[in-house]
């Protein structure tokens, strides 16, 4: 992977601090890179209108995707809103916007350069806006993985389940091993082509999302599971334990998704009387396992749309959408609430901020490129692999 700011040279990876605060460069790093360039004052009042104007200059141009964890700031300007990969797919099915501007975070823009064509430009508003979950797995540590199921006698038998919230590097290793990539939505569909695959699988790199489908929808049991941790030799893992395992769950998680807990369930029950509890399966085990419905982003605002009035909806995923959620059904008077007290933003998707958007539409009117991302050649040849595998599920 490359930007367009940061030169193909001796880079030296960036204090953990520097990169938390969106400075230095680390171009190997789903926290990003620098983003420069002088940005609008947040306090500017005219904001809004800039970004309207800019948008309506670029005109076909530019073709501009909002996830739904984006800012209400950001996402009004959006032609149209999704998950990531409901959003790259949309891009690639615009091949005459020159740009596509993806108010997400790292790997959605990746995976939109991907699954676009030569001639688009994908940009990210800010460089900074990365993945934890992303993080969690690196190619050297997946590689490293590989050599100890090799060792373990085992690598034969695995096909590598990769997670969409991963980077072009992780999904490139997939597509090069045999494996495919899943969403949310379709784990299930892509778990039971790898099973008829191989024997067992490499599940990258949210170890909740493996386990609940494999459990929860496939019928396993937690002993058929098994977490590989990558800062431990061998995984902290023996090769018995491999032997046996039907999923070797990479050590990964979300950090928004994984601050519920069951004692926010049992206290939202009792706090709120006739509640349901909706989560996303990127919760943890017991959390999903105590509430009552459980689905992707998409799958949790289809439910409220159907839900009955005056019904009552702890919800568990990221704030910005519970709360637009919550702005959109009150008038049909459903009763909807973040499942923990601990209100909790995405952090780093909430890097896309006004500021940084019209920035990056003004720039792109004027005709100056920037923060475009960009997969280099083999990466998106073994990534787009293992993504066409994933469409070709049935």
């Amino acid at each position: 992977m490359t930007t367009a700011q940061t030169p193909q040279l001796d880079v030296q990876p960036s204090p953990l601090a520097l990169l938390l605060l969106g400075r230095g460069a680390d171009p190997k790093s789903e926290r990003g890179v620098e983003c420069p360039g002088d940005l609008p004052a947040p306090s500017d009042p005219d904001l809004v209108e800039r970004a309207r104007a800019a948008k309506a200059k670029l005109g076909n141009k530019v073709f501009v995707l909002g996830h739904h964890y984006q800012r209400d700031e950001v996402i009004q300007f959006a032609d149209v809103t999704g998950d990531s990969f409901k959003l790259a797919r949309d891009a690639a099915a615009r091949p005459e916007a020159e740009y596509i501007v993806f108010c997400g975070v790292h790997f959605m823009a990746e995976s939109a350069d991907i699954l676009t064509s030569d001639d688009q430009q994908v940009v990210l508003p800010d460089l900074a806006a990365g993945c934890s979950m992303a993080d969690m797995a690196t190619a050297e540590q997946v590689a490293e993985c590989w050599d100890v199921l090799t060792e373990a006698g085992v690598a034969e038998q695995v096909v590598p389940v990769s997670y969409m919230n991963s980077s072009a590097d992780i999904k490139a290793f997939t597509g090069k091993h045999g494996g495919t990539i899943c969403t949310s939505s379709n784990a299930k569909r892509a778990l039971d082509w790898a099973f008829e695959q191989g024997e067992k699988v490499l599940f990258l790199p949210d170890q909740h999302l493996g386990r609940n489908t494999a459990v929860r929808e496939m019928g396993m049991s937690l002993e058929d599971c098994v977490v590989y941790n990558p800062h431990k030799p061998n995984g902290g893992l023996t090769a018995q334990q491999l032997r046996d395992a039907k999923m070797i769950l990479w050590r990964g998680h979300c950090s928004v998704h994984g601050r519920f807990t069951l004692e926010s369930v049992e206290d939202v029950r009792a706090r709120v009387p006739g509640i349901n509890v909706l989560v996303h399966p990127e919760c943890r085990y017991e959390v999903v396992a105590a509430a009552d419905h459980v689905g992707s982003t998409e799958h949790i605002i289809k439910t409220l749309e159907a839900a009955p009035a005056g019904s009552k909806w702890a919800i568990g995923t990221e704030l910005n959408l519970v709360r637009r959620l919550a702005n959109r059904f009150a008038a049909e008077d459903k009763e909807i609430v973040f499942l923990d007290r601990t209100v909790c933003f995405c952090s780093t998707m909430n890097r896309i901020d006004l500021p940084h958007l019209v920035w990056t539409l003004e720039s792109l009117a004027e005709g100056t490129l920037v923060n475009r991302i960009e997969v280099d050649r083999e990466t998106e040849a073994f990534a787009k692999l293992a993504l066409e595998r994933m469409l070709a599920l049935p």
